[in-house]
């Protein structure tokens, strides 16, 4: 798990899983991420909570509601085995102070054999990401 990513770069050929982080970069136009908002992504119910919660807290219900409903589409199930796993993930990195949320999105994404995409540099350093800031 702690090996060092390859450098990615975005294209119609790889799948994503976007961490919460990076919703709300492309949500606040980080050119950095403008390749990243036409490409095929998924979430897990759990950032979509997430990002209910920093649209709402940050700009609004309404535009947390639009937010709601435009990523809603994106979530797929993380599953039993899945929220286990992000678990034990979370347990041997709790130095990094990894969240709920960032521990089971980064193991769907590599049970789904999916590139996580994150602006979170605790990230950084981990295999199967694409740390974009």
């Amino acid at each position: 798990m702690g090996e060092k990513r390859e450098e990615q770069i975005a294209g119609p050929d790889k799948e994503y899983f976007f961490d919460t982080s990076a919703i709300i970069e492309i949500v606040g136009g980080n050119e950095r991420y403008r390749i990243y908002s036409t490409i095929k992504a998924s979430i897990t119910l759990f950032n979509l909570a997430e990002i209910y919660w920093i649209v709402l807290n940050k700009i609004g219900e309404a535009e947390a509601e639009e937010a709601y409903n435009t990523y809603k589409e994106l979530v797929i199930d993380s599953g039993e085995e899945i929220i286990k796993e992000a678990m034990k993930f979370r347990k041997t990195y709790k130095n990094k102070g990894f969240s709920y949320a960032d521990s089971i999105g980064y193991m769907c994404a590599k049970k789904n054999n999916m590139k996580f995409l994150t602006s979170d540099s605790q990230f950084k350093d981990l295999d199967n990401v694409e740390f974009v800031k």
